[in-house]
């Protein structure tokens, strides 16, 4: 007798919907590619061999990607469609989202400033009553105009806002700044700044309450990426009678690690957290001061 085939069993470690937290960030963008090498830093590796979709998994299988415009994350994550959002500061002020800014990532720095034409005669915002600004962002600029007690009439524009004051379409712009390149370039002078604005971690108030424990993982090992930005592990030998010596050259987080070496030759073994800045300048000194065997090491993350 043919016995009936049994359906699959469900994996034990398959979680629910309710269980999963889902992740909104850029799919393409100045800020995309940043964001996503902060995600795999933090150990968000992607599954399904990297591959991206609309909704991707991860390795942890209570985490999973969801790749959007970064203007939509912030609506995404306030209305639940995702629980946690990495879009910039402006993106959400723009979209007045009710969500919670976790984390500032410290990247993709950059100013909403308002320029006019380098010819023209404009100095102040004041001297803009009356006249066409020309911007992406509508909300934010008709809070700052309101702020001056300055009416003016914003022109809606979907991009290459600097164009504008060329084409007569408007006197000034409100626009993204990072480097002012763009604005020189395009001959363009800054009159203002309008925002200040990096992007950060956001995060649906209801699942702060509700996934507490996984939002916390995430935001720690996105926060300990951040942290490790700029700093290198250094290990070295030394011999005991000059460790005070290399002690006084080592600016340390919290002061080097000594440790004991198996050696017939009296050594320590000290470790120690720097500024990469600092380790060019740091290597001759360690030497001069007695160290040797030094190694110099990435570090990916640190928890404090």
């Amino acid at each position: 007798m043919t016995k009936s085939a049994k359906s699959p069993k469900k994996p034990r470690d398959t979680p629910s919907f309710s269980d999963v937290v889902r992740l909104a960030i850029p799919n393409k963008g100045r800020i995309a590619t940043p964001i996503m090498e902060i995600v795999e830093k933090s150990g968000l590796h992607l599954a399904e061999n990297g591959e991206r979709r609309l909704i991707t998994r991860t390795l942890d299988p209570h985490v999973e990607i969801l790749f959007a415009r970064p203007v939509d994350i912030p609506e995404y994550v306030a209305t639940g469609a995702a629980d946690l959002g990495i879009t910039g500061h402006d993106m959400v002020v723009e979209r007045q989202a009710d969500v919670e800014e976790l984390l500032d990532l410290e990247s993709g720095k950059a100013k909403l400033v308002l320029a006019v034409h380098e010819d023209s005669d404009i100095t102040s915002v004041k001297q803009l009553r009356g006249l066409k600004v020309a911007t992406e962002f509508p909300v934010i600029a008709r809070a700052y105009f309101e702020k001056q007690n300055v009416d003016v009439t914003i022109v809606l524009v979907g991009g290459a806002c600097e164009a504008a004051p060329h084409l007569g379409i408007a006197d000034a712009i409100i626009d993204l700044s990072s480097s002012g390149t763009t604005l020189r370039t395009n001959r363009l002078r800054v009159i203002d700044e309008v925002l200040g604005t990096s992007t950060c971690l956001i995060a649906n108030r209801a699942s702060l309450r509700n996934k507490k424990e996984k939002i916390d993982e995430i935001h720690l090992a996105l926060e300990s990426v951040i942290r490790a930005r700029g700093q290198c592990y250094l290990m070295m030998n030394v011999k005991r009678s000059s460790l005070d010596a290399v002690k006084r050259v080592l600016p340390g987080l919290s002061g080097p690690t000594v440790m004991e070496v198996a050696s017939n030759e009296n050594l320590v073994a000290v470790h120690a957290v720097v500024n990469e800045e600092r380790v060019y300048s740091l290597i001759n000194a360690l030497k001069r001061a007695g160290a040797k065997d030094i190694l110099v090491m990435a570090i990916q993350r640190m928890v404090r």
